[in-house]
This record gives structure tokens, C-alpha cells and sequence, in this order.
């Protein structure tokens, strides 16, 4: 199968269930924006990737190899296995003479994910952040920013630093929020989704305010700490 307006779609092809949770999954287990998952046969995947804006088949090419889709499946005319039908190839096929059925695992035909247009220098360089991320705002935040860039010593503060960050990026409480919970691996101190929304919700509300007043004078010195910190990072990466 293929999706009609297929340049915005991206098809992750010969993947494991560890790198399908990799990728595709946030660590407390719920999906990301704009999959379909299909089994093509036991413990292989293909992952469709419904995009918000059309990409280029170079932008294509460099988000499957940071995804480790299979390197022969270009996504020139890429076609997908059908869920509910028959992987026919022989490797596959049981001593019944039997092949195994393609299956829906995930669908969400709600939301798209927000792939970011990659030019041919990005190509050539390490990437330092996961997918999917995209810089918002003017000229002077061409660079991008990761969590790990933001590190204080303590996962709060490293949290409040880094949204901070973002705030002044140009970005929305949604993908801030993707951020955080992409990029940070320890939620010891925030046990259950109830208890993670809630610090997320008043973490970046904390630091609205900051960037609306934009006067450290009238913060905490826990605040005012972090502002130091994040203002010597925000001069290093040119932000």
C-alpha cells in the first residue's frame, strides 16, 4: 500500500520491537503523533510517519538513517505491507505452507508529526537531538538545543534551563512537553503520568512568566540560579 500524497508520509521499514519503542514510543509507553504500525511478519515492523509539512526524498533518506530503517528501502515510491494481508515471502512460510498475516499494531490518523526539512549540510554533521524536533523563531536560532546542553547537576533544574530555552525559541507548550518527556530517562521523583503532567504543567507556566516579565530581579534565587546557568549556555550555542 501507499499513502495518496505520499511526501508526507515516511515509511521506517525492517525494524525491531526495540527500536520501534526507541523511536516511535515515550518511555512511559504511549505512541507519538502520526504513526500506523503494521508487524509485516514475526518481530519485524514497518513504521508509517504521517508528517506536517511535505518532505523532499533527502529528507526523507536522512531521517530513515538516524531511524535505522533497512538501507535498500529508498523512499523513492516506497511501497508498505497491507495489514491483514499475506507476507508472501518464502523465508516466512511454514511447514503447513502457510505465510504469516501483516498486522495493525497502531494507527493514529489524528495527528502528524512535525519532521523538521534537513539541508544538505545538516546531512554531514552529527545530530544531537531526537526525532522529531523542529527550531522555531527568527534567524539567530538556527543552531539546535538538546536537554543534555542544559544539565545542572539536578533533573529539575536541568528541566527549567532547558524549557527556558525553548520558551525563548519560539516554541509551544505541546512540544516542549514532547521534549521533556522524550529527552529525560530518570522520573524517579515524578512516579505515575498524573504526577509527571502535573510538574510539567507548573514547570513551564514557572517559566512563562520568566520570559513574559523578563526581569531575573524578581525571582527566587533558585530561579535566579538557573537564569545564570542557562544565560552562559545560551551564549555559548549562539542563541
Amino acid at each position: 500500500m501507499q499513502p495518496l500524497h505520499s511526501s508526507h508520509y515516511l515509511l521506517a521499514d525492517d525494524l525491531t520491537w526495540p527500536l520501534v519503542c526507541r523511536h516511535h514510543r515515550y518511555p512511559q509507553g504511549r505512541w507519538k503523533p502520526g504513526r500506523m504500525v503494521v508487524e509485516t511478519s514475526p518481530h519485524n515492523f514497518q513504521v508509517w510517519i504521517h508528517s506536517h509539512t511535505p518532505l523532499a526524498l533527502q529528507d526523507k533518506r536522512y531521517w530513515l538513517k538516524i531511524l535505522r530503517s533497512d538501507p535498500a528501502a529508498d523512499p523513492a515510491n516506497r511501497f508498505g505491507r497491507c495489514p491483514g494481508f499475506c507476507n508472501p515471502k518464502q523465508k516466512y512460510r511454514s511447514q503447513k505452507g502457510q505465510h504469516p498475516l501483516s498486522k495493525l499494531i497502531w494507527i493514529d490518523w489524528q495527528t502528524e508529526a512535525i519532521i523538521p526539512a534537513i539541508t544538505p549540510q545538516d546531512s554531514s554533521r552529527s545530530r544531537i537531538i531526537p526525532f522529531p524536533f523542529t527550531p522555531v523563531g527568527g534567524v539567530c536560532h538556527q543552531s539546535t538545543i538538546c536537554r543534555k546542553q542544559f544539565d545542572c547537576g539536578d533533573e529539575s533544574r536541568t528541566d527549567f534551563a532547558y524549557v527556558l530555552a525553548l520558551l525563548r525559541r519560539g516554541l509551544n507548550d505541546i512540544f516542549i512537553r514532547d521534549r521533556i518527556l522524550t529527552e529525560r530517562t530518570c522520573w524517579d521523583s515524578h512516579l505515575g503520568t498524573k504526577r509527571i503532567n502535573h510538574y510539567l504543567t507548573r514547570t513551564i507556566q514557572r517559566a512563562k512568566k520568566i520570559v513574559q516579565n523578563n526581569d531575573p530581579a524578581k525571582n527566587s534565587k533558585y530561579t535566579q540560579t538557573t537564569l545564570v546557568f542557562l544565560s552562559k549556555k545560551m551564549a555559548d550555542l549562539a542563541i
